[in-house]
């Protein structure tokens, strides 16, 4: 994997595997449409930055507390917020949690060498590894970037001896345990925002 990336590949989805095209049969031979392009992303201006940088602080900041902050109305802010989730700009609210606190006390950053142009697969299986907290394709001497939380040593041994190392598309790993981490999420950086 060190040099492709398998972009361009086609992924269907699973209600369209193996069916035939709705014409087919009717008098056919009509080629199917293209799909559209993809609707680039709308910019965002200064007020949805700072929608986002509330949210982001704050994933249960009120509609009249954010539009408060950001000086519009409330429907205009309902309206923007809907927006980035309709864009896809926002992916979800969640919690920013403790893992040692919520037993999950062994961290560890994986690195893995995989087979050429097996990303989607590794990252299908990688999902659904107990505790695997971010994943990303990456350059330089590795392929892939996991970060995994787990209760203690001898699970995350067993994660990454076993479960890692049983994926045929995995050609190696080299584990980098976390002894300490500090989080950088809005509201505690100290550098210049980009």
């Amino acid at each position: 994997m060190a040099d492709g990336t398998d972009q361009g590949a086609d992924e269907t989805g699973p209600d369209t595997a193996g069916r035939a095209p709705a014409d087919a049969g009717r008098g056919g031979g009509k080629k199917q449409p293209s799909p559209p392009p993809p609707v680039p992303p709308r910019p965002l201006d200064a007020i949805d930055h700072d929608i986002l940088r509330i949210l982001q602080t704050d994933g249960r900041a009120s509609i009249r507390s954010v539009a408060e902050r950001v000086h519009v109305s409330r429907a205009n802010a309902y309206a923007r917020i809907n927006r980035l989730i309709d864009d896809g700009v926002i992916r979800g609210f969640s919690a920013r949690v403790d893992h040692e606190r919520a037993g999950q006390g062994a961290s560890a950053y994986i690195t893995l060498k995989i087979v050429q142009n097996s990303w989607r697969t590794v990252r299908e299986q990688l999902e659904e590894l107990p505790g695997a907290a971010h994943i990303a394709l990456v350059s330089g001497d590795f392929d892939v970037l996991l970060l995994v939380h787990a209760p203690d040593n001898r699970s995350l041994r067993e994660l990454v001896l076993t479960r890692l190392q049983s994926i045929p598309e995995v050609l190696s790993t080299r584990t980098l345990l976390v002894f300490e981490e500090t989080d950088l999420g809005p509201g505690t950086a100290t550098g210049p925002t980009l």
